[in-house]
């Protein structure tokens, strides 16, 4: 199977959020078929889920992998079992390790365990900033272009956080 560009959305605001992405992104190294070719800075976001949780650790990570899309999802879940994230159906609640598979080629492509492009990537600052960062130009399948979405994403509180050493 020829390599594809996938891009990886990575969140955290439970146990050391910082260090849990940080560490996502070594991970994300050692996949197999699979290399990270760069990543974004880390960002700081409000919740979007229930009140009182603390604010998120986000980031977006580009690969280039042999796998599937769905081999590919597959090994992000086996990651964030190894952060500790256990599903329990709560939605948009605080989390050790959230990986999401952004986009993944040019695919369009929906079933019941997989969506890509990611069906909330266009309103979400914290996804579309760090994608700028990586690729500006991006065209998002089925959505448009990159700087478009961002012009008309909804506001959110969004910082860069320094680049540790």
């Amino acid at each position: 199977m020829p390599a594809v560009r996938a891009y990886v959305g990575l969140g955290s605001n439970r146990d050391n959020p910082e260090r849990q992405v940080s560490h996502a992104f070594t991970e994300l190294t050692k996949l197999p078929h699979t290399r990270l070719i760069k990543h974004s800075r880390l960002y700081l976001s409000a919740p979007l889920g229930p009140a009182g949780q603390p604010d998120y650790v986000n980031a977006v990570a580009l690969l280039e992998t042999a796998l599937s899309a769905k081999d590919l999802l597959k090994q992000l879940l086996e990651i964030e079992h190894r952060h500790g994230r256990i599903r329990t159906g709560e939605q948009w609640g605080p989390r050790t390790l959230d990986l999401d598979l952004l986009l993944y080629g040019d695919l369009h492509y929906a079933d019941p365990s997989l969506t890509v492009p990611h069906p909330r990537l266009h309103e979400r600052a914290f996804v579309l900033y760090p994608l700028a960062e990586l690729d500006p130009g991006l065209q998002i399948p089925g959505k448009g272009t990159l700087q478009e979405l961002i012009k008309h994403c909804p506001k959110q509180k969004l910082t860069p956080l320094p680049i540790s050493l």
